[in-house]
């Protein structure tokens, strides 16, 4: 008679936890431990059930993990332009502060920010198993606009939607002061604006708080001048800077387009600090390394993400309200050369 043996996990859909634990020569008991994220399994015991999962292309079945555990593992991130670095910084501090709590990420950039979009990409996002949703900047959604899954717990990197989601922000009002006031207080007549574009919400807070502070100083207050926040747009706005005798300080809405300008500027025969004094806005590592070193406002990206994650697992876990919280994160002004006195 001859005995056929069965390979593990053939005529199932897929291998079990049994398979895998016959494989690893330990417990069904530790292999639901390793799949869920639990500390208590020794590392070399951790390793052997990991190779074994990997060897039989064994993934867990989290559908069952949130029925035992109240947990999928899992948050939804929702971002718009991913190549722009506030989004894509912020975006990697989630993904760092959800990975030191045990939960993966899963992750939607939208084409635009219009409250379609992001809400077509929530809905998307709640079947696949998720437990809560991290947006990172609805832009042009409005808390009326932006529909949500019900019960999900959600978390915004946008002030405007404190009252209906908790909300984590920087600092911008306090950091465009700070960096006006910087070129006011050496000298300058007045600030020209490099700014962001009109359908972003920071850019809009750095005009505004612009505009507000020459206002109130009784400076006078120049023409917008608009990038898409691309170094080329500021190479590009900072042709026809240099070509303004009037202009002896800009203070531009993030670093990559006042490294733009900065290098129109020289090609114009402007130079930077002597002729024109230039700010940036983020503080990305570059700026310490471009000649020279830019004057900007520094905002803690890690910061921020680690408050986001730190909210919505508060919602998650311990299923607090949170609808009105509002974390402001601190923004600084970081003073290199590129700011000076005015000739004369």
């Amino acid at each position: 008679m001859t005995e056929t043996v069965q390979a593990p996990g053939r005529g199932r859909s897929g291998p079990s936890i049994a398979d895998v634990a016959q494989l690893a020569g330990v417990s069904s008991q530790t292999v639901s431990r390793v799949s869920t994220g639990a500390e208590n399994v020794r590392p070399a015991t951790r390793e052997r059930v990991l190779a074994a999962m990997d060897e039989l292309g064994y993934s867990p079945n989290h559908a069952a993990r949130a029925l035992r555990y109240g947990s999928f593992g899992t948050i939804g991130v929702i971002a718009h332009r991913l190549a722009r670095t506030g989004e894509s910084r912020t975006v990697e501090a989630v993904v760092e502060a959800a990975r030191a709590e045990g939960y993966t990420v899963s992750l939607v950039d939208v084409q635009s920010p219009s409250s379609d979009d992001v809400t077509a990409a929530a809905a998307r996002l709640s079947h696949q198993s998720i437990d809560g949703l991290v947006i990172i900047r609805a832009e042009t959604a409005t808390p009326a606009s932006l529909a949500v899954p019900p019960r999900m717990p959600v978390v915004v990197s946008d002030s405007r939607f404190v009252g209906h989601h908790p909300a984590v922000a920087a600092d911008q009002v306090t950091g465009t002061h700070l960096a006006v006031q910087h070129l006011l207080d050496l000298g300058h007549r007045t600030v020209h604006h490099l700014a962001g574009p009109a359908d972003s919400a920071p850019a809009e807070i750095r005009v505004d708080t612009w505009r507000e502070h020459l206002v109130g100083s009784a400076r006078p207050v120049p023409a917008v001048v608009r990038g898409d926040w691309s170094a080329r747009s500021g190479y590009e706005q900072g042709r026809l800077l240099a070509a303004d005798p009037d202009v002896t300080a800009v203070f531009c809405a993030n670093d990559e387009m006042a490294a733009g300008l900065v290098r129109a500027l020289y090609e114009q025969g402007r130079r930077v600090p002597e002729d024109i004094s230039v700010v940036g806005f983020d503080d990305i590592p570059l700026t310490e390394f471009l000649w020279p070193p830019l004057t900007t406002v520094q905002q803690d990206f890690h910061l921020i993400g680690s408050r986001l994650v730190d909210l919505l697992l508060r919602q998650i876990r311990d299923r607090e309200t949170l609808t009105d919280s509002r974390i402001v994160v601190p923004t600084r002004l970081v003073v290199r050369a590129s700011t000076a006195a005015p000739r004369g």
